[in-house]
């Protein structure tokens, strides 16, 4: 059953196309990846999913909620959150009061001070960063600084996560880890979608796969599907094969 699902949707920056007339659904439980060569679209449909641009055509919808027209803070309290292409932490305060923006104004209804502490605490355990609570942000590694990014998105209760390059950057030990913990994530009955460039863990933990190029969606399927596509092979994957990825 879609928990996501989007009809059309489309984003014009001045006269181009960045996003172009894409249908695209998540059931529950799944998790999926998104993929595509650089400028295809591929954040900029998260960010239309996630309000952080107005969509221009097309309808999308949550758990059956219409989401064309609402603000960011409606669309998390709705019950959809996400991490960020390049990392999005509050720098100068502590790894715990970053995950504490999240569990105190990510959920729909009012949080106490002791609950919210519980849930930062929760997630930060899950992702493995309790001994790293204290510690300022900015002290903290690119991998763990997207941990905690992970951790505030996990304090706002999502049904849906949304994972924009998780693996970045990470050496091949962490991107093993990373894997894990979106299966973890999964596995806590939270559905993902996930912009990766990183194919072993597309196509490691993806059970199905969305592809766009130019804006437009040009392939969908499992990820044996996606990997034998002709289309595909030429316009993508043969570059990140050539590139070592």
């Amino acid at each position: 059953m879609p928990i996501l699902e989007g009809q059309g949707v489309t984003k014009y920056f001045g006269g181009l196309a960045a996003v172009s007339n894409v249908d695209f659904h998540v059931d529950q439980g799944e998790i999926v990846g998104l993929i595509g060569p650089n400028g295809a679209g591929k954040t900029t449909l998260f960010n239309l999913i996630s309000a952080a641009f107005p969509i221009s055509s097309g309808e999308m919808r949550f758990k059956g909620h219409k989401l064309n027209g609402l603000k960011p803070h409606q669309i998390c309290k709705l019950g959809v959150s996400r991490t960020f292409q390049e990392t999005k932490v509050f720098a100068n305060i502590s790894v715990l009061q970053n995950v504490l923006v999240g569990a105190f104004f990510g959920t729909p209804t009012r949080v106490s001070a002791a609950d919210a502490a519980r849930e930062a605490s929760q997630a930060l355990e899950f992702v493995g960063l309790t001994a790293m609570s204290a510690l300022p942000t900015k002290d903290l590694t690119m991998v763990n600084q997207k941990r905690t990014e992970v951790a505030r998105a996990l304090a706002t209760k999502p049904e849906l996560l949304l994972l924009d390059e998780l693996m970045a950057g990470l050496t091949p030990a962490e991107v093993s880890e990373a894997m894990e913990l979106v299966t973890r994530i999964r596995d806590k009955g939270i559905t993902v979608f996930m912009v990766e460039h990183v194919m072993k863990a597309i196509i490691g933990i993806c059970g199905r796969i969305i592809v766009l190029h130019h804006g437009e969606k040009i392939a969908e399927g499992t990820p044996q599907e996606i990997t034998a596509n002709k289309t595909v092979i030429e316009i993508y994957l043969g570059e990140e094969t050539h590139a070592g990825s």
